[in-house]
């Protein structure tokens, strides 16, 4: 079976099947995504590959900080931590949240071309020597880190593509050290989303579709999942439920007249008809002769109906990119 959208894309649903191969083999189903989805990410984003509440007025790149910064202050984190980011991207927040608390940062990523590109970044930040990138798979940290390495470990929007939530979150316990935190920006469906509803779960894979996401889960399961490998939670909160005059999903609707600042125009125009139209054209241009990684285009038509799929999210309540848990390993913890 398939859908077809009013611009003539086709996607494929997928039989239970499919979806237990996707989750068998997350590592080729994410590093496949972001081996074509980093440039683009770049180019139409930013270097911090996550979502962010926005103040009215306030610009794009400042709310990304912002985002950041309100999880390391919940965090509590504190100068010369130790502190692990699991799947840490290009590392923009791993700069970021480096410089604001004065913490080191090590960036666990399992994507070759993210780390160079993370580590290139980072020279040219002149943070070398507080930032560091590690290639590594984070159902496996404790066999890469050893147990209680940590002061602190945070997850921005990347937890989400693994297998299952207990798998990663017990990993991260273990690296914990005793009373160490743990902050997530979780990706979830919401309470309000029914999983025998069928355009509910339409919505959700074409989430999984269009993200690289072996399985979307409801937001039940990530507090099950921190309680039942070990964690206290001291604070959650989905913060895609504040009553925000600006959406967190306005930049893909792609409505310039939204733009918070004359700087966000750009940004906003990338993802309108007209922006996506020169953007994507351009790819499949840079595809042929080369310059880009091959599949980068068809990584581009995901992202078309990633957009889609997270505006209606956010505009139904269904879905949220920011579920925030802050998380305690106890401190007599085996």
């Amino acid at each position: 079976m398939s859908n077809q959208y009013t611009d003539g894309r086709v996607e494929k649903r997928e039989s239970d099947t499919d979806n237990k191969n996707r989750l068998d083999s997350y590592t080729d189903v994410v590093n496949g995504y972001y081996d074509g989805a980093t440039e683009l990410y770049e180019y139409g984003w930013a270097r911090s590959f996550h979502f962010s509440r926005f103040y009215k007025g306030e610009g794009f790149a400042a709310s990304l900080a912002r985002h950041e910064h309100y999880l390391a202050h919940n965090m509590s984190l504190r100068p010369g931590m130790r502190v692990l980011d699991v799947g840490c991207g290009v590392g923009g927040p791993a700069r970021e949240i480096a410089r604001f608390a004065d913490v080191n940062v090590v960036g666990l990523n399992n994507n070759d071309f993210q780390i160079q590109r993370a580590r290139r970044y980072t020279k040219q930040a002149d943070l070398e020597n507080q930032v560091s990138f590690v290639k590594g798979d984070f159902m496996k940290l404790v066999e890469q880190f050893g147990e209680n390495s940590f002061d602190a470990v945070y997850a921005i929007e990347a937890t989400v593509h693994a297998p299952t939530w207990e798998g990663v979150y017990g990993e991260i316990l273990k690296v914990l050290k005793p009373g160490g935190v743990f902050g997530v920006y979780e990706w979830c469906m919401t309470d309000a989303w029914d999983p025998s509803n069928p355009k509910h779960k339409e919505l959700a894979h074409a989430i999984e579709f269009g993200n690289g996401i072996p399985e979307m889960r409801p937001l039940a399961k990530a507090r099950e999942a921190l309680v039942n490998v070990g964690f206290t939670i001291e604070h959650e909160e989905d913060l895609a439920d504040r009553p925000d005059e600006v959406t967190w999903y306005y930049p893909l609707e792609g409505d310039i007249f939204k733009a918070q600042t004359a700087w966000d125009y750009f940004t906003v125009w990338r993802m309108s008809w007209s922006g996506k139209l020169v953007t994507h054209t351009a790819i499949r241009l840079f595809e042929l002769v080369g310059l880009i990684p091959k599949g980068t285009y068809e990584v581009g038509e995901s992202l078309k109906v990633a957009a889609d799929a997270l505006v209606k999210g956010g505009q139904t309540k269904l879905f949220t990119p920011m579920y925030l848990a802050v998380s305690r390993k106890p401190a007599a913890a085996n």
